[in-house]
């Protein structure tokens, strides 16, 4: 095939859909196929993926994105991790933390020596020892500039934002990278006699767009790559059991705080994003223990400031595609599968999905060993996200509710009770190199949700134990005094990148 004729078409918009458009558009130049999408004013999108992980930084940097410039244009606040209450006890909260704790000490991960220093009577919170939980502790926050010193403090962050001027943004960056925008509802999908690839789509007006590539960014629905191609899928509900939500803004009540809160309830969870403008909450709960009007007032009566809207209903099953690749189809976001939003994992899974497209591009009509190494990453990475999901629903001690008595009984995967029972045996974290949640999201979420180590690895018991307490409180002193200098984060985004009022 022609490299000039190749033709990539995206079906729909929203944060996947201009995610990809402008990925495609920054790093194919226009030089290996043309891009195009094609999306419809009528058809809403889901639009609630508001909190992002750390690894957003290298997507928006790879694009060349002014951060100050994207901070104000989509009423972005920062995120230095999420504050969990109520999950393991009513009345308890942790924080998962972005970085680290600590630092590690004779190639011992800090968290043994922190356990070591308990078993003699040491009090100190594995949060003392993280600057993104101390900083989100007394809501400070400002960015590492690029002349500091490698030993001064640096802090790990995300973003919050809105979705739907996230996606705006990415689509005025897109065009001007050369991708065409289609309008236009899609009717009819063509496929091909001899095999059922794809050929093109059928718009309501009866323009018809021709393909070569399509990428499914048609939400739930996943118009191509389910409701044409029967891709299958694979359902993950007996271990997720929410498989509902309602989602409302909020106006702002206080000060902007740099983190995301998750709180536990009677039958699921509530989120609460920070954004300069108003604040983005929902309810994740699952219909078996919670009807819809329960689920709204309980949303509803939590609220911290006025509500903005009504409450707006969205139902899923969690899990994913058997194939996020088939035929000439990739689905990305949620026609690929749903992971719902506890760890902030939605945007995420749109980026590593896309640079590994980027990395597969076929180099002819159709490259079957492409698809099945695309396949193949795509399922590992599902997996291990969905087993440090499960791993907040069943380390709990909740039996009060129906819904928080079945997550701690329920039977979950062989790799993710040998992890449990590994961590409670020794504070070894079992995982691969690659994944996306590395040791100390683990440990944070372990012990914060009461799976504490019973023992500690023997060679943290060789050092000096005075030598082991003066770094321990010298740790802790640091990054107290280099925390307590920064601006609080309300003041660093009035000062820096405040976005103008909506």
């Amino acid at each position: 095939m022609d490299p000039g004729q190749r033709r990539i078409v995206i079906i729909g918009g929203g944060t996947a859909g201009w995610m990809a458009a402008a990925a495609l558009g920054h790093a194919l130049r226009g030089q290996y196929a043309s891009v195009t999408l094609v999306e419809s004013e009528e058809i809403g999108t889901v639009g609630v993926g508001e909190a992002t992980i750390p690894p957003i930084q290298f997507f928006n940097q790879l694009l060349g994105i002014d951060e100050l410039d994207f901070i104000r244009k989509t009423q972005a606040t920062f995120k230095l991790g999420i504050e969990f209450a109520d999950w393991h006890r009513v009345g308890e909260r942790y924080f998962h933390p972005f970085g680290t704790h600590g630092v590690t000490i004779e190639a011992v991960s800090f968290h043994h020596f922190l356990m070591r220093m308990r078993a003699l009577g040491d009090t100190s919170a594995i949060g003392d020892y993280s600057p993104t939980t101390v900083a989100a502790g007394m809501r400070r926050f400002a960015p590492p500039r690029r002349d500091q010193a490698p030993s001064a403090l640096s802090l790990a962050y995300a973003y919050h934002f809105d979705a739907g001027l996230y996606a705006a943004y990415l689509r005025r960056y897109a065009e001007h990278k050369g991708v065409a925008r289609i309008e236009g509802k899609v009717v009819e999908v063509l496929q091909r006699g001899e095999d059922g690839f794809i050929e093109g789509v059928r718009l309501a007006d009866q323009r018809v767009v021709h393909g070569d590539l399509f990428i499914d960014c048609s939400g739930f629905r996943g118009l191509l790559i389910e409701e044409t191609l029967h891709t299958g899928y694979e359902d993950w509900s007996h271990w997720l059991p929410c498989d509902r939500a309602l989602a409302v803004p909020s106006e702002n009540s206080g000060e902007l705080l740099p983190f995301t809160r998750s709180t536990a309830r009677a039958a699921g969870w509530q989120w609460r994003i920070p954004l300069q403008h108003r604040m983005g909450n929902g309810y994740v709960y699952s219909s078996r223990f919670a009807s819809d009007d329960e689920a709204r007032e309980t949303l509803l009566a939590n609220l911290e400031g006025k509500p903005l809207a009504d409450p707006r209903p969205l139902r899923f099953t969690t899990g994913r595609r058997k194939q996020a690749w088939h035929k000439n189809v990739v689905s990305l976001g949620l026609a690929s599968g749903f992971m719902e939003p506890l760890e902030s994992t939605s945007i995420h899974m749109v980026q590593t999905a896309l640079f590994r497209l980027l990395s597969l591009l076929p180099a002819k009509a159709h490259d079957p060993a492409a698809v099945a190494e695309y396949n193949r990453l795509t399922h590992i990475e599902y997996a291990q996200i969905r087993d440090f999901l499960i791993l907040h629903y069943k380390a709990t001690e909740r039996s009060d509710t129906p819904f928080w008595d079945y997550c701690r009984t329920m039977a979950i995967p062989d790799e993710l009770q040998h992890k449990i029972e590994l961590f409670r045996s020794r504070g070894r974290i079992a995982r691969y190199d690659d994944q996306l949640f590395v040791e100390a999201s683990w440990v944070a979420v372990f012990m914060g949700q009461g799976v504490i180590p019973e023992s500690f690895d023997p060679l943290a018991g060789v050092q000096d134990l005075e030598m082991i307490r003066k770094r321990l409180a010298q740790m802790r002193r640091d990054i107290s005094e280099a925390v307590t200098a920064l601006p609080s984060h309300q003041d660093f985004i009035d000062r820096y990148c405040k976005a103008a009022a909506p």
